[in-house]
C-alpha cells in the first residue's frame, strides 16, 4: 500500500473519531432521552471541551476534502514521490495533534499545527503542478 493511501485511510479514521468525540458532551449534559429524541428543543451551543471538539471537527471537514482531492489526483496521475509522501504525512500528523491541542485550548500552538496541515496540502499540490 502506498504511504499516501495509508495517510488517507488514517485521516478518514481520524474524521470518524472526531465525529464521535464532540457528541459525548451534549449527551452527558442533556441526557440520553434528548440524544434519542427529535431534538426539537433549542439549547445554547455546547461550550468547553465538547464545543472545542465540535469546532475542531468543523475545521477538519473544511480541510479534508482538499487533502483527499489533491492526494487522489496525485495518486491517479502516478506522480507520487517523496514530496507527496511528506505532504500526506504532515497533513495527517498535524490533524491528529490538532484535536487534543484544540480540546485543551492552546490557541497559538493550535494555529501553528493548522498551518502545518495546510503546508501538507500545498506540498501535495506542488507535485501536481
Amino acid at each position: 500500500m502506498h504511504i499516501e493511501l495509508l495517510m488517507l485511510a488514517l485521516s478518514v479514521i481520524l474524521g470518524l473519531v472526531q465525529i464521535v468525540l464532540p457528541a459525548w458532551g451534549p449527551v452527558s449534559s442533556r441526557g440520553l432521552r434528548w440524544a434519542l429524541g427529535p431534538r426539537d428543543e433549542v439549547f445554547p451551543p455546547v461550550s468547553g471541551i465538547s464545543g472545542r471538539l465540535g469546532r475542531a471537527l468543523r475545521n477538519f471537514l473544511e480541510t479534508f476534502p482538499l487533502f483527499a482531492a489533491a492526494l487522489l489526483a496525485v495518486m491517479a496521475s502516478g506522480r507520487t514521490d517523496a514530496l507527496s509522501i511528506l505532504g500526506a504525512e504532515l497533513y495527517f500528523w498535524a490533524r491528529l495533534f490538532y484535536v487534543p491541542v484544540y480540546a485543551i485550548g492552546i490557541a497559538g500552538l493550535r494555529t501553528l499545527i493548522w498551518l502545518v496541515s495546510i503546508l501538507g496540502i500545498v506540498l501535495i499540490l506542488l507535485v501536481l503542478l
